[in-house]
């Protein structure tokens, strides 16, 4: 995290002006050290002028497009892209100065496999941070570049490296892949918040979400606590239909979750917000007679689902902890103490 005393230091100032004076250099400019000095400017500080942020874009990309797969050009794109996705989400940078890029860099790296591990997911963590300001970005990341196919696959390969069943005095090594997941998870809530397209890989996501929620257990509660908050904002957006939750196995997951005799607050706080959140969706009636067909039979499917699995004892049974659970977590939303507000009604 940032130290934001760095914000207003002389170290902050020095960086800025070493940064402009090799910049303007015009001859025998010093690109590596260019490259260096951007990136520490952009891990130490959150807040720079739009010439800063020119330089160290521009600069860092030129280093990121060096296609050489040798070990030590590697680990210079890496840092490149470690930098670059530590700029802020609420910092603006235009479309032109990054998007021809990243295309070239990512579509490369689909076909040829260049880059490492942290860098591929850097790069990803980069364009979704300027998704805030580029919402004309999504048809891009979501279509050209296939994010939701990506990023499955890497959830899928982090999943299978990981010993779930280790626990955390025992991780050790074995902690990086936990991280990758971790830093996936963020990726994936920064598109997802603004997400307004869907197709077919997105589903997957969805499912891979729900495999590690269900994987994590009682072993790994940051995993777990990100998975549901993930699960819980799905649930919000308009374009995560609810059958798309079904297909994904999301509500399978949680449901399964929720019943486990041992489970954190935090947890049982977001799984039964994502409860609320699907009821609620289901209870909005559609003008269209097809749509409104079409939710019917979408409530008839969840009603029976929920109902064979044994929902609404669950939800009887947690209801004298919702007061206290709003208590814990009022920041975050609270929780209706109307139980019928957590149920769907199959008529």
């Amino acid at each position: 995290m940032i130290n934001r005393r760095i914000e207003f230091s002389l170290l902050k100032s020095r960086l800025n002006e070493m940064i402009i004076e090799e910049e303007e250099k015009k001859e025998e400019k010093d690109e590596r050290l260019l490259a260096d000095l951007c990136e520490c400017y952009l891990l130490l500080s959150s807040m720079f002028s739009n010439k800063l942020r020119s330089i160290c874009v521009s600069c860092l990309l030129k280093v990121a497009l060096n296609k050489e797969e040798n070990e030590e050009t590697q680990k210079e794109v890496e840092i490149a892209f470690m930098a670059l996705s530590y700029i802020s989400q609420y910092v603006e940078i235009k479309k032109d100065l990054f998007l021809n890029d990243m295309k070239e860099i990512i579509q490369y790296h689909q076909k040829h496999h260049n880059l490492t591990r942290l860098a591929y997911q850097s790069a990803w963590g980069f364009l979704m941070n300027r998704f805030y300001y580029n919402k004309s970005l999504e048809d891009y990341i979501a279509n050209e570049l296939h994010f939701g196919r990506e990023a499955a696959t890497e959830l899928e390969e982090l999943t299978r490296s990981v010993d779930w069943e280790r626990k955390e005095e025992e991780r050790g090594k074995g902690r990086e892949e936990e991280d990758f997941i971790m830093r996936w998870i963020e990726t994936l809530n920064n598109f997802f918040r603004n997400c307004r397209l869907w197709n077919e890989d997105f589903v997957k996501i969805l499912s891979s979400i729900s495999c590690i929620f269900r994987a994590a257990k009682d072993n790994h509660k940051e995993i777990r606590e990100r998975c549901i908050n993930f699960l819980q904002i799905a649930t919000k957006i308009g374009a995560v239909k609810i059958d798309d939750l079904l297909k994904g196995k999301a509500t399978d997951a949680v449901l399964e979750k929720i019943q486990q005799p041992t489970l954190d607050e935090r947890v049982i706080f977001e799984c039964f917000k994502f409860f609320i959140y699907i009821s609620r969706r289901l209870k909005l009636k559609k003008k269209d007679e097809k749509e409104e067909m079409k939710r019917k039979e979408m409530v008839k499917k969840t009603f029976e689902k929920l109902e064979e699995e044994g929902y609404e004892d669950v939800i009887i049974g947690f209801q004298e902890t919702f007061a206290f659970l709003n208590g814990i977590y009022f920041n975050s939303g609270k929780l209706s103490l109307n139980i019928s507000d957590y149920l769907v009604d199959a008529c």
